[in-house]
């Protein structure tokens, strides 16, 4: 092997050991929206067809992603997972029946719930670091009055 290709996979492997808390996180939103859109797809069609499971889809996303995500990437979560479980839903339901919208359910409100995890993340970060919170020191003005 050359040298090059070994430097390769030692930043590859580097860069990702670093952002393995928010795969981690980002793993965990897309479970519980995937598994959020599947239940609620597959209740809201036993109790109203396909309008029913559409609207379970996006209900059952934003619940499975609110559950597994942390306070910084909940509002994202929630919203992700219920915008696409219930477009996946939608778009499983027109391409492959009730079995295709339960798997457009999963497909969509996992990726929905993770990827809208990772924005409210990101946005929150952003938000801190405007606001002088990078540095763990607070610097207060101290005033002398005579």
């Amino acid at each position: 092997m050359s040298k090059k290709f070994i430097r390769m996979v030692a930043v590859a492997a580097l860069t990702a050991a670093a952002s393995l808390s928010a795969v981690a996180g980002d793993m965990n939103n897309m479970l519980g929206g995937a598994l959020g859109g599947v239940a609620g797809a597959a209740l809201g069609g036993a109790v109203g067809g396909s309008t029913g499971a559409v609207i379970g889809g996006a209900v059952g996303g934003g619940a499975g992603g609110a559950v597994t995500s942390n306070r910084r990437e909940r509002t994202g979560a929630i919203i992700g997972g219920a915008l696409g479980g219930g477009a996946g839903t939608a778009a499983g339901n027109a391409m492959g029946g009730r079995s295709g919208g339960l798997v457009g359910a999963a497909l969509g409100g996992g990726a929905g719930s993770a990827l809208g995890g990772n924005v409210s993340r990101s946005n929150s970060y952003a938000d801190d670091y405007s606001r002088g919170y990078r540095s763990g020191k607070r610097h207060y003005k101290h005033r002398h009055y005579d």
